[in-house]
């Protein structure tokens, strides 16, 4: 595909002298001719016109043409050819997030639920070319929200997300055999799980690793993210005297969650903080569209020379004309 621009378009205003030729010629035509005073006209009212006489002023256009083309040479005209060098379907995407108990700590502000969904929702605005889903599990795994481009459903259902949904516990294998089959039939390029838990997989059916295992089967790469503070977290426990802080042990299977990343080619990271997980999505929202990001180029052509070869060839046509068929009249 090709357009057309001006590397120097300022060089247009130039065409305002134009007028002031067209007004210099006018003027000066008025002076060149001789004045004869008569006492009547009468006798040249039958005197026929040479057709020189009639195209006395072709001379000056041709000028005019010449300097309107010197000027677009300046404003240096440029053929743009641009392309793509790669495509893309775009990817799908499922967010598998850990709802159980142990999420309500407040090792992260306001607690690690909370934030998770924070920058779950900022990492659902920056991609708004690709389908996201959304998966949860605590005792088991349910879908909370299949593959959509409708985002604001989504960030919707995200927001609705609370600790006690389904019944606790911590099924790391199932939450990601739910995101598996909610990705394993999708036509995308990619196809990518964001698995995020604070725990040790201690409920379900399936081993989290026989699940990365299916994962990896489908091509689905998952990204695998441990929440939790090093040593212990503040949990908050209900009392008849109110809400009691306790210091709860943080414990994240991360050997498992490194071994589900390498199997399907992802990677594992871990937050400590709101800053870190933030940092975290950033991450991998970047190398995402590392991944499949659109390789654009662009060649430019400078396409002054025509017009640098017809105001040649304008001035010259005026010269020989000038010294030849229109001699008599200058």
């Amino acid at each position: 595909m090709k357009d057309v621009a001006f590397a120097q378009p300022y060089f247009f205003l130039l065409l305002l002298l134009v007028p002031l030729m067209a007004l210099w010629y006018w003027r000066k035509q008025r002076t060149r001719h001789v004045e004869l005073r008569m006492s009547t006209l009468q006798s040249f009212a039958g005197a026929p016109r040479s057709w020189r006489t009639r195209l006395r002023h072709v001379l000056f256009v041709l000028r005019v043409l010449a300097i309107i083309c010197i000027i677009a040479a300046l404003a240096r005209p440029q053929s743009i050819s641009h392309g793509e060098k790669v495509t893309t379907e775009g990817i799908d995407i499922v967010l598998t997030m850990d709802i159980s108990g142990s999420m309500l700590a407040e090792d992260f502000r306001p607690n690690r639920i909370e934030a998770a969904k924070t920058v779950a929702k900022d990492f659902i605005d920056g991609r708004q070319d690709d389908r996201l889903g959304l998966v949860v599990f605590a005792g088991e795994g349910f879908t909370q929200c299949p593959l959509t481009i409708d985002h604001v459903v989504l960030k919707n259902l995200l927001l609705e997300l609370k600790s006690g949904m389904v019944e606790d516990g911590t099924a790391i294998g199932s939450g990601l055999a739910t995101a598996v089959t909610r990705l394993k039939d999708s036509k995308a390029k990619s196809r990518v799980i964001i698995l995020l838990t604070d725990g040790v997989n201690n409920r379900g059916s399936i081993d989290p690793l026989t699940a990365a295992g299916i994962a990896q089967t489908f091509g689905i790469r998952v990204y695998t993210v441990g929440v939790g503070t090093t040593g212990t977290a503040p949990y908050p426990f209900q009392t008849p005297f109110g809400i009691q802080y306790q210091k709860v042990p943080v414990e994240i299977d991360e050997e498992v969650l490194r071994k589900i990343a390498a199997q399907t080619g992802g990677k594992y990271f871990r937050a400590t903080d709101n800053k870190k997980l933030t940092a975290i999505y950033k991450e991998i929202d970047q190398l995402e569209k590392t991944r499949i990001e659109v390789m654009e180029f662009r060649r430019y052509r400078e396409e002054f020379y025509l017009s640098v070869f017809v105001a040649g060839g304008l001035l010259i046509l005026e010269f020989f004309l000038s010294q030849t068929l229109f001699r008599t009249l200058l």
